[in-house]
């Protein structure tokens, strides 16, 4: 169903939904950036469409409500466990077409990657319904439409805004709480953006990580995981067992966020390492993202966000890496 309705009117669909659901949206925390003068554009709680961010790319993708970033999966003694309690209110989040598709590679990750779902990923996940909001124009660092992501039909309910007025295309009936006029429109997808990248068909893996185009990044990365961290893809974690200070034999065990790019990560017994360089990890990185995920599952794992690029304190680009790689893989085509 297509309607269209006033800020208002939208607001007390909200308000009805507020029963049900916790409403996340990404909204705009003034000076509380990465410098003291800064704002973070994250996602928090909403009560009206006021408070949602429009002008902004967030500085942080919406996967942190399906994986969080610090999970208790449960509780133990020594000679029993419980689980973790979940909310039992439904969750509503409010995200764009890029970060959608990064559900969706999560998706392939958690609940259709081998035999097993992940348990804790899907408890959370079933919980979760989805609005879009549509995006006309593109944000800086991004190339989603060179990575296929700039539009998706795999939302509960989407919304375009004009000025004072909001179009909404609801496919799920349990949201259709709005009082608003039947209309036809096209939900917003950005067509062009100011980046684009050509991802190359990579027939030679092991030539091409010999290349000494990962020996750059020795030297730039500082290895502080940003870059996996604000990425709505990356799903990598550790395990972390907590004992209480009050009773050693009693605690919890959590699921934490990890990044391939920081020191430890591929640690082994015995002091061993699969990954000392940067360049190593930035190459592990980079193939997984535009080729591996690619072979495994049939399209990439990057949705071209950008975020990445945003957050590097060295100003390293993906995209530029892209670019490195293709000319590569050009100049090897040449060859032959």
């Amino acid at each position: 169903m297509k309607i269209r309705l006033d800020k208002l009117s939208f607001n007390e669909g909200l308000k009805t939904l507020k029963s049900e659901y916790k409403i996340l949206a990404p909204v705009t925390i003034p000076f509380k950036g990465t410098y003291s003068d800064t704002d973070i554009t994250k996602y928090e709680e909403i009560t009206t469409i006021e408070e949602v961010e429009l002008n902004k790319k967030s500085n942080f993708s919406a996967k942190e409500v399906i994986l969080p970033i610090n999970q208790v999966l449960f509780y133990f003694t020594e000679k029993e466990y419980k689980e973790s309690d979940v909310d039992n209110k439904k969750l509503l989040v409010f995200l764009r077409a890029c970060d959608l598709n990064g559900i969706k590679r999560l998706d392939e990750i958690y609940l259709r990657n081998g035999v097993e779902k992940d348990y804790y990923y899907e408890r959370l996940r079933e919980k979760v319904k989805f609005v879009l909001i549509g995006c006309k124009e593109s944000f800086r660092n991004c190339f989603c439409v060179s990575m296929g992501t700039s539009k998706s039909d795999d939302y509960s309910m989407a919304l375009n805004i004009r000025q004072d007025e909001i179009y909404l295309d609801i496919k799920d009936e349990e949201l259709n709480v709005f009082n608003g006029k039947d209309c036809n429109f096209e939900v917003d997808f950005v067509k062009k953006n100011t980046i684009s990248v050509e991802v190359p068909e990579i027939s030679n893996l092991v030539e091409l990580s010999k290349n000494s185009i990962w020996e750059d990044y020795d030297q730039r990365c500082i290895a502080c995981g940003r870059c996996n961290f604000v990425c709505p893809t990356c799903s990598c974690f550790t395990m972390q067992d907590i004992y209480y200070k009050e009773n050693e034999n009693v605690g919890e065990r959590r699921r934490v966020w990890a990044s391939c790019q920081v020191d430890g990560y591929t640690d082994m017994a015995g002091g061993h390492s699969f990954r000392n360089n940067k360049g190593e990890r930035m190459r592990f990185k980079v193939m997984h993202k535009i080729h591996d995920f690619n072979k495994r599952f049939g399209y990439h794992m990057c949705v071209g966000c950008g975020r990445c690029d945003d957050a590097c304190p060295q100003y390293i680009s993906f995209s530029e890496c892209i670019d490195k790689i293709n000319n590569i893989v050009a100049v090897k085509e040449e060859v032959k």
